[in-house]
């Protein structure tokens, strides 16, 4: 496989005085057209105001920072409007109208990630407004939205051509629904505070988005994980064994990752940094090391219940295999294997810095 898997920034796309949006080209991640899979940010200032839409790809959120209001509408139900915060992951399903808005001084991001299997363009989101400068309605006549409105033609008018931002807008003097705790329920789960999947004490922490705690999640066909690993430690090689890409964006910190592929060509080596984004290919084994301060990533995989396969540590395939088995695969003696056999013998996935 030739291609280009060198982490990259989001590029901004359109905003203004309420907030930006963001996103990934595939013509700079090629990754992102071969295998499928869109990735955007959104960030709302004070008062922004991202006006309803829908789109052409099934989605995970995930909130990056501050805290903020999503309301959602799925397909032929109420509409539900959730307070979220920084941790967040929201499953967005095809169909789905969201908006979302910004109350407080500090910026709200959110991230997306999804499928793009069945979008219009491989590799990108296509977004279509209900209101603004591009809304749905502004390229239907008069006539037509008059009769689906039961509406007069000088209102139609002023409903239609009134909001003349794009997208994302400022707004003031305009109380928004009150969000519902209670709407959280089913609808998404925090990564920061969700109980631990994996645990390691100076290696790292994982927390696994699945059908298990967030259904929906299957109806997205997305599966998902926040991982926390701390300063120096590694986490070890390993691969989607259910031909799974994984999509990798790096929310903090530093670090150095290496991806192996075919014929055991090492495909990338590179320092990773926070805002950067990279896929690694199916069956391709990938492993990192964080910088002393940390390093923290969210990740989907095109799987809503993954299954990875590590290449160390006691949960590791190697473990698995036979003695005689490794000594004629190494074409070591039996003193050799026991000793690789010795060590990393912790039930783990991260690996503490030498002492």
């Amino acid at each position: 496989m030739e291609i280009d898997l060198s982490p990259k920034l989001a590029k901004k796309v359109y905003g203004g005085d309420g907030g930006s949006y963001f996103a990934w080209s595939p013509s700079e991640l090629p990754m992102l057209r071969e295998g499928n899979i869109g990735a955007a940010k959104l960030a709302l200032e004070k008062n922004g105001f991202a006006l309803p839409k829908y789109s052409d790809s099934a989605q995970v959120a995930y909130v990056l920072q501050g805290t903020g209001v999503v309301g959602i509408v799925l397909p032929e139900k109420e509409e539900k409007v959730l307070p979220v915060k920084k941790g967040d992951a929201i499953a967005l399903p095809f169909g789905v109208v969201t908006w979302w808005y910004n109350k407080e001084d500090t910026e709200f991001v959110v991230l997306f990630l999804g499928d793009t299997s069945k979008a219009h363009k491989r590799g990108e989101f296509t977004d279509f407004y209900l209101n603004g400068s591009n809304g749905i309605f502004t390229g239907f006549s008069t006539e037509f939205v008059g009769r689906a409105w039961d509406l007069e033609e000088d209102v139609v008018k002023t409903l239609v051509s009134k909001q003349s931002g794009k997208g994302i807008v400022k707004v003031s003097g305009v109380n928004l629904p009150e969000p519902k705790k209670e709407h959280r329920d089913g609808m998404t789960l925090n990564c920061e505070e969700a109980p631990l999947d994996v645990d390691i004490k100076n290696g790292g922490r994982v927390v696994v988005l699945n059908t298990k705690n967030l259904p929906l999640v299957g109806e997205v066909g997305l599966g998902a994980d926040l991982v926390r690993l701390d300063g120096s430690a590694m986490c070890s090689p390993g691969f989607s064994c259910d031909s799974a890409l994984q999509v990798t964006y790096i929310v903090r910190g530093s670090g150095r990752v290496q991806v192996v592929g075919v014929d055991g060509k090492r495909v990338l080596e590179t320092t990773i940094k926070a805002g950067n984004l990279f896929i690694v290919p199916r069956f391709f084994v990938v492993s990192k090391i964080a910088d002393p301060e940390g390093l923290e990533w969210f990740s989907i995989i095109t799987t809503p219940n993954p299954i990875f396969t590590h290449l160390a540590g006691s949960i590791g395939v190697w473990k698995a295999l036979s003695p005689q088995v490794l000594e004629a695969a190494f074409n070591v003696d039996s003193a050799t294997e026991k000793l690789f056999r010795s060590k990393r013998t912790s039930d783990a996935i991260f690996f503490p810095p030498p002492n």
